[in-house]
């Protein structure tokens, strides 16, 4: 997606997520969003504070310019939506932000007021992104997971994010959920795959990965562990999304996140484990796995989600 010529209405954008922030622009003077190019750099999960800080200035600063005079920031709980603070901590991921006012750093660092910056759930965003201009677009009532470090969830009913009612988990959480007695991110999120890659391959001498792509690459080269510790993800994940699905109701299922890159490897047990799925709601990729959290939260600083 490219962006349109000057004077348009737009709104600058950036995902804060477990190994990388990325920024762009957003266009949205046209029927449907676009995005400029998308600025990407690392964030190192034991990184200071000053470092974390740099990144995200730097990706920010790469894509501003002076008519951007609102910006939208996803990023993952726990976190202070209202005031810009982050709780992150204890979680092997930016813990080194934790009480930093994101909202202060940035505005100055961008020369703009501190209300021209709104913050979203990455979550939410990139489900409000997918219903904006991508596969929940025109549905009246979607579910959307982000399947990475952590496992993200929203739950959207007529353009809004719902995440206080009964039909849906506290705070819209799927990730503050317990299976078999564990916190659900023991098994689904990278740390719970490699977790259980490790269970199962203990007793012989196998390649240690250190991510989901690497895991992916051994499934696919036979490696058996590593096939079924794809599939017991797959499986705990439709599990612990069956319940919420029957009850929430939603028309279709948006699945982005960087596993998701690995679906022909746990999909098959995710369906098995997964009813609803079976029988009623329909399973999707995310049109944009790369940018739709970044449209999301263009589209909640710019006010379109009213």
């Amino acid at each position: 997606m490219t962006r349109s010529g000057a004077g348009s209405r737009s709104a600058g954008a950036l995902e804060i997520g477990g190994t990388h922030v990325s920024a762009t622009r957003v266009d949205a003077a046209d029927a449907a969003p676009r995005t400029d190019r998308i600025v990407r750099l690392p964030l190192v999960a034991s990184a200071a504070r000053d470092e974390l800080l740099g990144a995200l200035v730097s990706s920010a600063r790469a894509v501003h310019r002076p008519d951007l005079r609102v910006w939208g920031v996803a990023t993952p709980g726990p976190f202070d939506y209202a005031s810009g603070v982050c709780l992150i901590e204890g979680v092997a991921k930016l813990d080194a932000l934790y009480g930093v006012d994101l909202r202060h750093e940035l505005a100055r660092a961008l020369e703009l007021r501190s209300d021209a910056l709104t913050f979203v759930n990455d979550a939410d965003a990139f489900l409000l992104g997918e219903a904006w201009a991508g596969a929940a677009a025109g549905v009246r009532r979607a579910v959307g997971i982000t399947l990475g470090t952590g496992l993200g969830s929203a739950f959207l009913a007529d353009g809004r994010i719902v995440n206080d009612a009964p039909e849906v988990p506290p705070e819209g959480r799927l990730d503050l959920l317990q299976l078999d007695g564990l916190p659900v991110e023991s098994s689904v999120s990278t740390r719970g795959l490699l977790r259980t890659y490790r269970l199962l391959a203990s007793a012989e001498t196998s390649p240690d990965p250190e991510n989901a792509a690497d895991l992916a690459r051994q499934a696919r080269s036979g490696d058996e562990h590593a096939l079924r510790a794809f599939e017991h993800f797959g499986a705990s994940l439709g599990r612990i999304l069956s319940p919420w699905l029957d009850s929430f109701a939603p028309e279709c299922l948006v699945v982005g996140g960087s596993i998701a890159r690995a679906w022909d490897l746990f999909s098959t047990a995710f369906v098995e484990a997964c009813r609803p799925v079976r029988e009623s709601v329909r399973c999707l990729p995310a049109r944009h796995p790369e940018s739709a959290a970044l449209l999301g939260a263009a589209r909640v600083a710019l006010g379109t989600e009213r």
